[in-house]
């Protein structure tokens, strides 16, 4: 168990994913300005109820990602523009209230990932499908993407699929308070399968074909 200054707003942050902020309000000036002094990490949680900004400390989910300070931009009247990166996930055990930000008693929560032959499996089977699914945004975006910077390692995929997936923030949330990496992957590609058949069906208007390897899961 241990202290972390808690950052409540409406995203969720996933282990390994950078993270730009533009820190404005007073009491999360000095929550960054304390983590900056003292090289020390906070917490991103999503918002189960109350707004992120000018009002009440809102309630957050129970299960956020520790983010750990890259880079820091200063600006006038004490604001920054800030990079961080998450770390990794921790579970609230009681929530501090009477700073001008919150403050939890946290554990770490590491995801269960004891089958490394059955999670490359599952890691090797939603790879191409994140793949298509990025390839299609390129082409709605009118972008280039490159699936050869996709992780492959099942914990990074895992992590990075889901933070790429458009999908409500809620579901996000279902996805990082996971205890097991299985699950967590069977659900993934449960979801890419889904999105990449909605996407297609944007992008052509008819049902997408079921050829390849996105026939065969």
């Amino acid at each position: 168990m241990f202290e972390l200054p808690l950052f409540p707003l409406h995203t969720v942050l996933f282990p390994g994913i950078p993270v730009a902020l533009h820190i404005f309000e007073p009491r999360y000036k000095q929550m960054i300005g304390v983590c900056i002094e003292t090289s020390q990490p906070f917490g991103i949680v999503l918002i189960d109820e109350g707004a992120e900004a000018l009002g009440p400390l809102p309630t957050p989910h129970p299960v956020g990602c520790t983010a750990n300070i890259l880079r820091v931009t200063r600006l006038k009247e004490g604001r920054m523009n800030i990079i961080a990166v998450g770390r990794e996930r921790f579970r609230i055990q009681h929530v501090d209230r009477t700073a001008p930000y919150l403050i939890g008693q946290v554990e770490t929560f590491p995801v269960v990932a004891d089958d490394a032959i059955l999670l490359a499996a599952l890691s090797e089977r939603l790879l191409p499908w994140v793949a298509r699914y990025l390839e299609m945004l390129a082409e709605i975006g009118d972008t280039e993407f490159k699936s050869e910077y996709l992780p492959s390692h099942p914990l990074p995929l895992a992590f990075t699929a889901a933070h790429l997936l458009q999908i409500p923030t809620e579901k996000k949330q279902a996805l990082l308070a996971t205890e097991n990496a299985v699950d967590m992957l069977h659900a993934l590609h449960a979801s890419y399968r889904r999105e990449v058949a909605l996407t297609h069906a944007m992008l052509t208007r008819t049902p997408p074909p079921d050829i390849g390897i996105f026939s065969a899961n």
